[in-house]
């Protein structure tokens, strides 16, 4: 796939994996000065990379476990999504959920990049839908917290 490294990425890793059964390749903040993202605060990071994508695909944007997990701060619209046709920028939205300031360097891993295949279904109308399922029109939480035994 090709990728295009900007003027303000140039010196940063390119997205990689960081094991051989790593689905998602690590994006890194092409900043020039520390930022500092509040607790509560949304924040657009750039990457200093743009991707061309071939027809079928898309590259979906997520959160890091670790800056989650460590530090409250995770993707804003995660899996965010780039479309087979955008050649701009890779831009990450970054929210804080957490309690303390959290300083972002140049370099720094803010999210994943998953390449993944795209189906574009054909809808056809009809009058209702079969309802023989297990779950039917079960909504949010219909299946429980617990698997059954």
């Amino acid at each position: 796939m090709q990728i295009q490294r900007l003027p303000h990425g140039q010196q940063l890793p390119l997205p990689d994996w960081q094991t051989a059964g790593a689905a998602g390749a690590d994006l890194h903040a092409a900043i020039e000065a520390p930022v500092r993202l509040l607790p509560g605060q949304r924040r657009v990071v750039p990457t200093g990379v743009a991707i061309a994508l071939p027809p079928g695909f898309e590259a979906q944007i997520r959160p890091r476990s670790g800056l989650a997990v460590r530090h409250g701060v995770t993707v804003l619209n995660a899996p965010g999504t780039i479309d087979s046709d955008y050649r701009g920028e890779i831009l990450v939205p970054l929210i804080h959920h957490g309690d303390t300031p959290l300083s972002l360097t140049r370099g720094d891993r803010i999210a994943q990049l998953v390449i993944a295949p795209v189906v574009r279904a054909s809808w056809t109308v009809v009058e209702a839908l079969p309802q023989d399922t297990q779950r039917g029109e079960g909504r949010f939480g219909s299946t429980g917290l617990t698997r059954p035994g």
